[in-house]
């Protein structure tokens, strides 16, 4: 390699190097962290982070003595002038010669003392030596360099050896090849954060929406010769002007908020993690309506993730637009478009407008759009003409486009038909029709929920819930919630469950209680779109009433006919019942992977039968439930070749509540267990496969004391269960006779082991007679870290005013069911029947408790406030 001899190198002083770049990046990020002028200032920040590193590489290289043919370029992010406080700072020393090999030793010696220089005076720097051709090759086969190097610029070094690799590696690169695979880049991003851009931790670089998907239009657009620039892009007509602006605005806030992400984290973090949220909220000075900001009852983290969810929308709106539009200009359709009507062509499959102002002349095509969408299986998605001409049109979709009566008919028509449903109201919310005409559903979009159960957005949500009631009337669905789909079978007006679904949480964020809010909204509604009175009526009532049978079936007891028959009296007929069974179904399953549970089904099942007797005519009647009980159990005792008249030991010392909290199978099981051992000094355990298919169920049987309760739930908590639900009875003779369904995240594939490990373990708990153990402290989620909720107790006596009613509401935690039964414990207060209720990372638990201590005021007060002690963590 034919080098000019560099000068000598000199040693530059590092230390203070690196003390004047940290004092000047801490003034940046100071900057950074104070209330810019105006969104759009982001910019020119990051290229003062962007010159300050420039100036420190100049004078590394320099100090290094590098030969005058070699190049430093900067790629990537640092690249493209947008370096943010702690990406690292990537460049390239680019040499003039064939190889890397081929460096003399000297040179080589050089360039490694510049680079470890570089770290030495605190730049986080990420750098490769290559020629020119190994830039290229290593291009060709690696399309994440291609795309480093598409971004190269030069910082210091042999202006004509940049120029030269400029030349050959444009040169190099294959528009349509750099498409095809930037495209399959950003579907596998997509696939890996789950397709959606509405994730309650998101990160503002790779989510969908996010900055990766604006580069990836910059890449595909630049290699094809399109520009490098919005304005570039909008002056080569790929862009309107409109478009532009969006591009812009958009992007500066996803920079802002990803660059304040950094300076409030101190280092490299671009998810909106929970813990971060709020200060990065606070430092756009977004402050909660207490303290006098927003009028909304918002938190500042709410404030921001909604500002950030829009942008995200619009990007990735835009995103769609510009690479179907950049592939329309490198891949041109082979065949012309064919015609479907004076207003619709079929361009490949998808839909576009026969003109660019089709919307602007003609409103009623928008909506026209979506009946098509939905009508032709052949039609899998619009055109970017389509949806660039949609996003052109925000301005159509006013008040008089929301209530002219063909609008409102063809919208109606969209839930009445009979496919497509789902996806039509996806595509409305992607490119924002549903919000501009469903005007309620506008202020939900974006909008986060901090109450640990939902781990959706509203508006995400409420398409979840849609879903899923679609999925109940679709034959290839059957399969999974085979009840519902027997049911939805027999119904006749789905959309009536498809409007409720779209109404139950629209209320959500206006403060008050959203059930009222969204039961109103909806009656507006039927109103304006002449649904018939009947209808109307019933879907008004699913709206207000969408909680009432989860809460219900989850903290009452259904063996109690009274509860059955005030529930049946509130619901008032089999049509009503069905449909609110169907949206409660649909509605937990919407809410979070971790809600919904084969127990959580079976005790909304078990509501909905016991409520259909009831409302059928058959007045609840405990005599001859429990006469029916009884003789299955006999039934299936038989089967097991259980001695005459062996369950008369263990039926005798048991009363009419337990045979009506209990179904036969759960009677039979105990029976033959427990048969040989009433009275038994020694506790009886037996734990089996549940019969729900979920977790197991395991029979405590022993001589009742206070803490009992308390120690089975710290067996429970020291194994790693978590308890679904505990039905406690106490025998004629003193023994407490428990059930218990309890899940695990560990559970095997086969139960044999681990029923025995349970039924010795617990045997060895219960015969324990020191102190009930301390609880456990546990790490809490961050979600519960960075948006607890009040810990709330309630006591009360029951109607009967013979039992008390303790209900508990908290953040949830390992170890707190323990932790609230120890309390119960130390108070001397027997457990007679406990509602267990997870709702994601919040707990709504119901027990009925008995105890003299209930008595006395003073003594109510103290066990109230050492629950709410015990429910915030500070009990010990």
């Amino acid at each position: 390699m034919n080098l000019t001899p560099p000068p000598a190198a000199s040693t530059p002083n590092l230390q203070a190097l690196r003390e004047a770049y940290r004092s000047d990046k801490a003034a940046l990020v100071a900057t950074l962290l104070a209330p810019l002028p105006t969104v759009r200032g982001i910019h020119g920040l990051l290229r003062r982070f962007n010159r300050l590193a420039d100036r420190l590489l100049h004078t590394l290289w320099k100090a290094s003595a590098l030969p005058p043919g070699l190049a430093l370029l900067a790629v990537g992010g640092f690249g493209r002038g947008q370096l943010l406080p702690y990406s690292d700072v990537d460049v390239v020393v680019l040499l003039p010669g064939g190889s890397h090999a081929a460096l003399g030793t000297d040179t080589r010696a050089r360039v490694e003392d510049f680079i470890r220089n570089c770290w030495d005076a605190g730049l986080e720097i990420g750098s490769s030596v290559r020629s020119v051709q190994e830039c290229l090759q290593e291009a060709a086969d690696d399309v994440t360099v291609q795309t480093s190097l598409l971004e190269a610029r030069r910082i210091c070094g042999s202006a004509a050896l940049f120029g030269r690799f400029e030349r050959e590696f444009r040169a190099s690169i294959d528009p349509r090849a750099f498409l095809t695979a930037k495209t399959l880049e950003l579907r596998q991003r997509h696939n890996k954060y789950e397709n959606t851009a509405y994730a309650l931790e998101p990160n503002a670089k790779e989510s969908p929406g996010g900055l990766r998907d604006l580069q990836t239009i910059l890449w595909v657009a630049d290699a094809a010769g399109l520009g490098q620039s919005w304005r570039a892009l909008a002056a080569s007509g790929l862009a309107t002007v409109y478009e532009m602006h969006q591009l812009e605005r958009n992007e500066a806030v996803l920079l802002l908020i990803r660059a304040r992400l950094h300076a409030v984290a101190g280092r490299r973090e671009d998810r909106l993690v929970f813990d971060l949220q709020t200060t990065v909220a606070e430092a756009f000075g977004y402050r909660s309506a207490s303290e006098g900001g927003s009028h909304l009852p918002l938190r500042p983290s709410e404030t921001l993730m909604r500002r950030y969810y829009w942008a995200a929308k619009a990007v990735t709106q835009l995103t769609q637009i510009l690479l179907l539009d950049i592939e329309d200009r490198l891949n041109p359709p082979q065949t012309p478009p064919i015609r479907i009507d004076e207003r619709f062509l079929d361009k490949g499959g998808m839909i576009e407008v026969a003109s660019d102002d089709l919307y602007q002349r003609d409103p009623h095509a928008i909506l026209e759009t979506f009946l098509l969408f939905q009508s032709s299986s052949a039609l899998q998605n619009l055109s970017a003409r389509t949806l660039r001409a949609l996003y052109a049109a925000r301005n159509v979709m006013n008040s008089a486009f929301r209530n002219d009566p063909v609008n409102r008919a063809a919208f109606l028509h969209i839930l009445q038909q009979p496919s497509g449903i789902t996806h039509a109201m996806r595509l409305m919310n992607q490119t924002s029709v549903l919000g501009r005409y469903l005007w309620p559903f506008r202020r939900i979009v974006g909008q986060m929920q901090h109450d640990l159960f939902h781990v959706y957005t509203v508006d995400q949500h409420i398409l979840m819930v849609l879903r899923n009631a679609r999925r109940f009337f679709m034959a290839e669905h059957a399969h999974e919630y085979p009840f519902c789909s027997q049911l939805a079978a027999g119904w006749d007006k789905p959309w009536v469950l498809y409007i409720a679904a779209l109404f139950h949480d629209i209320g959500k964020g206006r403060g008050g209680d959203h059930s009222q809010i969204g039961a109103v909204a909806v009656r507006r509604f039927c109103r304006q779109h002449a649904v018939d009175r009947p209808d109307a009526r019933l879907i008004e009532f699913l709206v207000r009433e969408h909680l009432t049978m989860s809460r219900v079936a989850q903290k009452e007891d259904l063996s109690d006919p009274d509860v059955i028959t005030a529930f049946a009296r509130h619901v008032g007929n089999e049509r009503y019942l069905t449909a609110l069974y169907l949206l409660t179904v649909a509605d937990i399953r919407g809410t979070s992977p971790k809600v919904w549970n084969a127990w959580k089904g079976k005790l909304l099942e078990d509501l909905y039968r016991a409520t259909l007797r009831v409302l059928g005519g058959r007045a609840p009647d405990a005599a001859a439930e429990v006469e029916a009980r009884k003789r299955d159990a006999l039934v299936l005792l038989a089967l097991s070749a259980l001695p005459f008249e062996a369950h008369k030991a263990l039926w005798d010392t048991l009363d009419v509540g337990y045979f009506m909290r209990h179904e036969a199978t759960d009677i039979a099981w105990h029976t033959r267990h427990l048969s040989r051992h009433v009275g038994s000094s020694r506790p009886v355990v037996s734990a089996r496969q549940s019969p729900v298919g979920e977790g197991l169920q395991v029979m405590v049987y022993t001589a009742d004391r206070n803490d009992l309760f308390a120690r089975i739930c710290s067996y429970f908590d020291q194994a790693g269960f978590s308890i679904l639900d505990a039905r406690i009875h106490t025998t004629q003779n003193g023994f407490a006779l428990d059930t218990f369904q309890v899940v695990s995240d560990n559970l095997p594939g086969h139960y044999r082991e681990l029923t025995h490990l349970v039924e010795s373990g617990l045997i060895h708990a219960l015969q324990d007679t020191n102190p009930l153990p301390e609880p456990r402290r546990k790490r809490v989620s961050r979600r519960v870290r960075n948006f607890p909720m009040a810990p709330r107790v309630t006591l009360r006596p029951d109607e009967k005013a013979q039992r008390w009613l303790l209900g508990v509401s908290a953040s949830d935690r390992a170890g707190l069911l323990y932790c609230i039964a120890r309390v119960l414990a130390k108070h001397q207060l027997s457990v007679q029947l406990a509602k267990i209720s997870t709702l994601g990372e919040r707990v709504e638990d119901t027990f009925l408790v008995q105890g003299p201590e209930l008595q006395k005021n003073a003594a109510q007060i103290r066990i109230e406030t050492e629950l709410l002690q015990a429910l915030a963590g500070d009990a010990s």
